[in-house]
This record gives structure tokens, C-alpha cells and sequence, in this order.
């Protein structure tokens, strides 16, 4: 974002979050975790802590800053550079704390929030299953009901963090006979409450986070564990969208300028045919176009992150966020493609992270709901305000020679 749009306090952000990037992650951790050799990096979430760089936008007393989305957005396209699983690692507090900051007790807070905060627990969200991805409201782990606790029985798969998380949000069924959305809850499970986790993933990219499988076997878990209302999660779930979506979206950001950065370097030093090959419009075109597809991105990102701050309609922000992942995703798959391009043969190799780049993007258009998902979110949303509301503006329909002749508009 052009500093001339930033206030003082958001680039003082920026630039504390730029400065652990350079100085506070060692080259060595980004090569281990893609190499399967870390399988989750609990010291870099400890250092973020440190630095008070974690849940910016929760009241202080919890441990944040009590900042907004947008200058977590600032704070997550640098954090982007890393990659995705680090990225990722970084927005889970701010994910699963989101449920404990706007839905939870005070008790809840004091025990899970402030500790994730000060990097003495870590965290992990338990939300997809073998039999269901996008399909959330199929979820089959069930919660059962006993005195003063819940049992709960299940799986959850593709959980990032599972590796080293101290506690889940989980979503479980707590009542069998009622719709979907009206029978799931959502809980705070503790590691020691009687859970296996597995690490079974070969995984593309995204290495090193600790991504698994989580089993619930009778598993019990303290009804004052419970996040908001019992069989109320879909709730909790359309409002927990806004950061896993938003998390994505600025990370994708960041995981683009640098690819971008890197090939345009490139391009300045490298020669064929006696010039350097930024000169060449088969390559300076990628450039220009890979630019304007990441300034846009980055506009719809942190301009979404101002509406959400201003406290926009839920069914605009469920589009603007949902556009922000789809859009902000896509950009950055086809920059980092381009810049592969523009790289050539070396750009396929491990002597540049490029291709490293390549594979965590891929990613980020599959979670947190597939950009299927968010088209379908977004043209719902776009409909129900179309749709729904009395026309202000111009008719510009009748603005056609023909607009009212009689039998010509036919629709069944």
C-alpha cells in the first residue's frame, strides 16, 4: 500500500513487522520446514508473542493491541514473505481467537486468549472432515451431553497446527435430529482431554506447520468449554469467515510481491541476446501485468479490511471477504506462475524460492473454502442486495431505442 495512504501508526506496524521478518526468522527454519525436518516451529510463535505481534486487534488486556483488520492486513503481507505455513501459523491465533474474543467468557478469555497471546499456548482450528470440505454443516464428530461435560466423538483432517497445538476449536453435532445449522456447537478442546493426533500428510507445499489428523474417542471436554450457545456454531462459523478469509487473502499478498520482487530483480540482471531481458515486452509485459494484478489485490484486501472496521452489513462483508480470498489468491498464483516464467529454467530449481512459493500457493485457493465457494458466496450475497433492495440509481435499462416494445423482453 503507498505509504502516503498509511498513518504514522500503520507504518510504524508495518515496519516493526518487516523488521522480525528480516531479523527475527532464520533462513534455516524456512529450508527445515520444507524439508520435513521441523514439523512445527513453536520457538517462531513464541518470538511473535515477544514481540506483542500476535491477535493485534484484541483488547490489551487480553494480551493484542487493540488495533483493526487494517492493520493486521499490514502485518500479514509481510508475515506473507515467509510463506504459507508460517503465515499460516501467524493468523491462527488471530482465527481461533476471534471465536474466544467476540463469543466467550471471560473466564474463556483469561484462560485461552491471553495465553495464545503471550505465546504460551498454541492453537489450532479442528474444522474439516474426512467425509466433508466445504460441505461444513455435515460435519459428523458428534458432542454429547454428560452432567457437566460433552463427549465427543470423531475426526477432523488437514488441521494446520494439529502437530504442536495446545488446545482446538472444535465443531461438533450436539443434537442429531435438528438441521445443519441449527445442531452443531462449538468447543474448546484441550490437547490432554483424550485426543490422538497424527501427522499422515506428505504435503506439496505448506510444509512444516504441523498439519494432521485429529481423533476424538470419548473424548471429554468442560461444558464451560463451550464457545457460545450450544447447537448456535453457525454463528460462530459466518463470523469466524472474516479472519480466516481476510488471513488468507493479505498472507497471498505478501507471498506474491516478494515472487514478483525476485523475477523483476531477475530480469534486471540477467542478458540474452546482448540486452538485459526486462527489455524484452514478453517479459516486461508479465511484469507489468503481474504489478497490476497485486495492486488491485491489495486494494480489495485493505479496503475490505476498512469495511469490515466500520462495521459493514454482515451479507456485504460476507462478499467483500470472500472476493478479497478469491481475488487475492488467484493473483498471487498466476504472479508467482509469471514469475517462474520470467525466471526460466532457474526459476523451476531450489537455487531460487520460487518454486517453493508455487507450491504453498496452490494452497491458499483450497482452504478455507475453495474459491468455488467463495464465487458462490459472492454472486448470493451480490443477488440478495440486488434483489432485495429498491433501486436508487438510473434505470439504464430503458436507456435503448427499443427498451419498450411491447413482446420483445421475454423471460420463460
Amino acid at each position: 500500500m503507498l505509504d502516503i495512504l498509511l498513518t504514522q501508526e500503520q507504518l510504524a506496524l508495518r515496519d516493526e513487522t518487516r523488521a522480525f521478518v528480516r531479523e527475527d526468522v532464520p533462513r534455516q527454519l524456512l529450508l527445515d520446514m520444507d524439508a520435513d525436518k521441523v514439523r512445527y516451529p513453536r520457538e517462531y510463535v513464541q518470538k511473535l508473542a515477544a514481540r506483542n505481534l500476535l491477535g493485534l486487534r484484541f483488547p490489551k488486556e487480553f494480551g493484542g493491541r487493540g488495533l483493526n483488520w487494517s492493520h493486521e492486513v499490514l502485518a500479514l503481507e509481510e508475515i506473507g514473505v515467509l510463506g504459507a505455513s508460517l503465515a499460516c501459523l501467524y493468523s491462527l491465533p488471530t482465527i481461533v481467537g476471534e471465536a474466544i474474543n467476540v463469543f466467550g467468557t471471560r473466564q474463556q478469555k483469561e484462560k485461552f486468549l491471553r495465553p495464545a497471546l503471550e505465546g504460551k499456548l498454541t492453537v489450532a482450528e479442528a474444522l474439516t472432515e474426512p467425509r466433508g470440505g466445504s460441505d461444513f454443516f455435515g460435519v459428523t464428530t458428534r458432542a454429547t451431553r454428560d452432567g457437566d461435560t460433552y463427549i465427543l466423538n470423531g475426526q477432523k483432517r488437514f488441521i494446520v497446527g494439529a502437530e504442536g497445538a495446545d488446545y482446538f476449536l472444535v465443531y461438533a453435532r450436539t443434537d442429531p435430529n435438528a438441521p445443519g445449522h441449527r445442531a452443531i456447537s462449538a468447543f474448546i478442546v484441550e490437547r490432554d482431554a483424550g485426543i490422538e493426533v497424527q501427522h499422515v500428510y506428505g504435503l506439496m507445499g505448506t510444509r512444516g506447520g504441523g498439519t494432521g489428523r485429529v481423533y476424538f474417542r470419548d473424548a471429554r471436554v468442560p461444558a464451560a468449554n463451550l464457545i457460545g450457545r450450544e447447537h448456535g456454531a453457525a454463528e460462530v462459523f459466518n463470523q469466524m469467515m472474516i479472519p480466516e478469509r481476510m488471513t488468507t487473502a493479505a498472507g497471498a499478498v505478501g507471498m506474491a510481491r516478494a515472487a514478483l520482487e525476485i523475477a523483476a530483480r531477475y530480469a534486471d540482471r540477467r542478458k540474452a541476446f546482448n540486452q538485459k531481458i526486462r527489455e524484452f515486452e514478453g517479459v516486461s509485459f508479465k511484469v507489468a501485468d503481474s504489478l497490476t494484478k497485486l495492486d488491485a489485490a491489495r486494494a480489495l484486501v485493505y479496503e475490505t479490511a476498512r469495511a469490515i472496521d466500520a462495521g459493514g452489513e454482515p451479507h456485504q462483508l460476507r462478499r467483500l471477504v470472500s472476493e478479497s480470498k478469491k481475488f487475492a489468491t488467484e493473483a498471487a498464483w498466476a504472479v508467482v506462475n509469471d514469475a517462474m516464467q520470467i525466471m526460466g529454467g532457474i526459476g523451476y530449481t531450489n537455487v531460487y524460492p520460487i518454486e517453493r512459493l508455487l507450491r504453498d500457493t496452490r494452497l491458499m485457493m483450497i482452504w478455507t473454502g475453495s474459491n468455488e465457494i467463495m464465487s458462490l458466496v459472492i454472486q448470493h450475497e451480490y443477488y440478495k442486495t440486488l434483489l432485495g433492495e429498491k433501486p436508487t440509481a438510473r434505470n439504464v435499462e430503458a436507456d435503448a431505442q427499443n427498451a419498450e416494445v411491447e413482446g420483445e423482453k421475454v423471460y420463460e
